[in-house]
């Protein structure tokens, strides 16, 4: 039996009938699922601390069942498309051939597993939930699957690539049920349907244990670059105001095994990132477009020369307007008549607009820059 701390309100109020913040476990069960309440409850379940149970958790704690459900809908519809049965496959071999996101992806569940297990062990359930729900979201789904999309074939039946697919999930939700029991029986039943050798139940399957022969700390690093460049071509975009479904063209200058896993990898990052790259060694020009840099690269992204124009029009009247604003910020900042007479918190409203619009104007005179 665990005995954790007291359930408080959003408020860390006690919960009492005369205070008239009891939570019904019955009707949040019914309004959450019961899998996201019992995730949202062991999400504060640190030891010597009360948990605190909020609306938001447990509907954060909904949106990460709906994340499971739809990465196992979106798998089932795949396995039809590439004509995979349903089934638990024995675990892939020997993996230092395999492709970088599987041996960095058997490596983050290693990593996950091993911390499960040990949380588990020290009676740390929050900590439990906060890995595996990390390691399903932002690995599993955000990197994974989405490079994953890319090696599927139709008719292809039981490839590599779907071998450690399914070994990854199936051990993913192994790891989640204890967590959330409901959701993941449901899934692991339709994925072992063709395994009739696998338990009955998937409680009555063994808890996953970490293996010393999927860590790979190289396919870590290299995997993190890779992210570096997705992230950073994709911030570029964010700053250049391009059309989502515009690809763009760019150049990276990488530095000892940037180049190399940008070449290498080239397709998934024409996905992820909708940017074209051509890869170079050594260091960037000072100028040639908008450019991000990190230790390990530079990376520049060019607008078409249609959107070029548009965005440098665009620039230059905001640069405008945010000129008006400082010198006009400035003249009233200047005034000693408007500083005796304005109370003290307006002053000092308007010297921060001023410090605001003073920043916009550096970052709008450095974006047109680069344009030029």
């Amino acid at each position: 039996v665990y005995i954790h701390g007291l359930v408080r309100d959003a408020e860390k109020q006690k919960m009492s009938k005369t205070k008239g913040n009891v939570i019904d476990p019955l009707e949040v069960t019914e309004n959450y699922g019961t899998d996201a309440v019992r995730m949202a409850l062991l999400q504060g379940a640190a030891p010597g601390t009360d948990i605190v149970l909020t609306e938001e958790r447990m509907a954060s704690a909904r949106a990460f069942a709906n994340k499971i459900w739809n990465a196992a809908r979106f798998l089932f519809l795949k396995m039809d498309y590439s004509g995979v049965a349903p089934s638990v496959p024995e675990p892939p071999g020997d993996l230092r051939a395999a492709p970088l996101e599987d041996r960095w992806i058997f490596s983050r569940l290693n990593r996950a597993t091993a911390d499960a297990n040990r949380a588990i062990a020290q009676y740390r359930y929050h900590e439990v939930a906060q890995t595996l729900w990390h390691f399903f979201w932002h690995e599993f789904c955000d990197w994974y699957l989405e490079i994953k999309k890319l090696r599927f074939r139709e008719d292809s039946g039981l490839t590599e690539d779907w071998r450690s697919m399914l070994t990854v999930f199936e051990t993913a939700l192994r790891l989640l049920h204890p967590a959330m029991p409901f959701i993941t029986e449901e899934l692991w039943q339709r994925l072992r349907a063709g395994s009739p050798a696998q338990p009955k139940s998937i409680a009555l399957a063994p808890y996953p244990q970490p293996k010393a022969e999927w860590s790979d700390a190289e396919a870590e690093r290299e995997m993190e670059l890779l992210q570096q460049i997705v992230v950073s071509a994709r911030n570029l975009r964010a700053e250049m105001k391009a059309d989502p479904k515009l690809e763009l063209q760019g150049t990276l200058y990488g530095r000892d095994s940037a180049a190399r896993i940008a070449a290498q990898e080239s397709e998934a990052i024409r996905k992820l990132a909708g940017v074209q790259l051509e890869v170079r060694a050594g260091e960037a020009p000072e100028r040639g477009g908008l450019m991000h840099s990190t230790t390990e690269f530079d990376l520049i992204l060019r607008l078409p020369a249609a959107q070029l124009d548009a965005r440098r029009s665009r620039l230059e009247r905001e640069l405008e307007q945010l000129e008006k604003l400082v010198a006009a910020s400035r003249t009233q900042l200047a005034d000693e008549g408007f500083l005796s007479r304005a109370p003290a918190h307006v002053v000092e409203t308007r010297r921060e607009k001023l410090a605001q619009y003073e920043a916009q104007l550096e970052k709008t005179r450095a974006a047109l820059e680069a344009l030029r």
